[in-house]
């Protein structure tokens, strides 16, 4: 039997679906249990976004190893979308991807890796593709319930990736974000507190970038805020609580949310946990910080983002 498909109960009634199958097919995230019974049941291709020489000490069984998920940079103009799509339709086409399997995303630990795995989801939801999961807890979740390991290389099998599948409407431009500065859009950082302070310019030094600073009129919440601590190791926050999170920045559920961090990483983190949690209308700016903080001409700001201290009351006439 196939995971996410009906299984008749009795001729002539109705269809049933397991509670586990319900989950799989409407949850992005999948656990490390769900996940080893994916791969003896349905044509899956995983994929390890660690780098080469921390997938050769030890993989999923069966993983292809794509780093390019996490180092590639892109800028948002015409040609260097263009790029993104042209160079991760090769990438995912030499995976085994032709839209039949099932991509499943991992990294070492959701909260060591930059969002990572999840780039790779935003990369393949943007794109169009009709099965994308993440593996919820990464490889150490994998690790830590003793399930197997590989160190053998893999050589998949090649395939076209689908031409004919529309790109979805989540990735923003400069321009858009240009033009939603002093709107009503929710204008989201989920970078560390040393790049939203002003410290830091990313997370590869302080200096890496030109300027430092963030959006005006950005709102932040850290990435990190959306995982918890489990015995397997940090895994995403439930629905309830990423919607508390936000909650305390002011942002709901049906706001219009663009989120940026430094080059769509960290951002792609936030951008699944923001979708499961039920936010209608999330996009991501893919160039993020890496490309507005190069141009002069945007806008930062880059004071201390503090409240001021306020006047002192005066004091009433007896």
């Amino acid at each position: 039997m196939l995971l996410g498909t009906s299984v008749a109960i009795k001729a002539g009634t109705a269809c049933a679906v397991t509670s586990v199958e319900i989950a799989m097919t409407t949850s992005v995230l999948v656990s490390p249990e769900q996940l080893s019974s994916m791969m003896g049941t349905e044509p899956v291709v995983i994929i390890d976004t660690r780098d080469a020489d921390t997938y050769a000490a030890g993989h999923l069984p069966g993983a292809v190893n794509m780093r390019e998920i996490f180092t590639f940079l892109a800028t948002s103009t015409a040609e260097g979308l263009t790029a993104l799509k042209s160079t991760f339709a090769e990438h995912f086409g030499m995976a085994g991807l032709s839209g039949l399997e099932t991509a499943v995303f991992y990294e070492d630990a959701l909260n060591s890796g930059y969002g990572q795995s999840c780039r790779g989801y935003y990369l393949l939801t943007w794109l169009g593709y009709p099965k994308v999961k993440v593996l919820n807890g990464g490889f150490s979740a994998w690790k830590a319930l003793g399930l197997p390991v590989s160190t053998e290389s893999v050589a998949p099998k090649a395939t076209s990736f689908p031409s004919t599948l529309a790109t979805a409407d989540v990735m923003l431009t400069k321009d858009d974000m240009v033009a939603a500065l002093g709107s009503d859009v929710a204008l989201l950082d989920v970078r560390d507190i040393d790049e939203w302070t002003g410290e830091s310019s990313s997370p590869y030094g302080k200096d890496f970038a030109p300027r430092k600073g963030r959006l005006p009129g950005a709102k932040w919440i850290e990435w990190y805020r959306f995982m918890k601590p489990s015995p397997q190791g940090p895994v995403f926050k439930s629905p309830l609580e990423v919607q508390a999170e936000c909650a305390t920045a002011g942002i709901a559920t049906d706001d219009t949310v663009y989120l940026y961090c430094f080059k769509g990483a960290r951002a792609s983190n936030t951008f699944l946990a923001l979708k499961q949690a039920g936010f209608s209308d999330v996009r991501m700016y893919f160039g993020s910080w890496n490309e507005w903080s190069r141009d002069d001409s945007l806008p930062i700001e880059s004071d201390a983002p503090i409240m001021k201290s306020r006047p002192p009351a005066l004091a009433l006439a007896a």
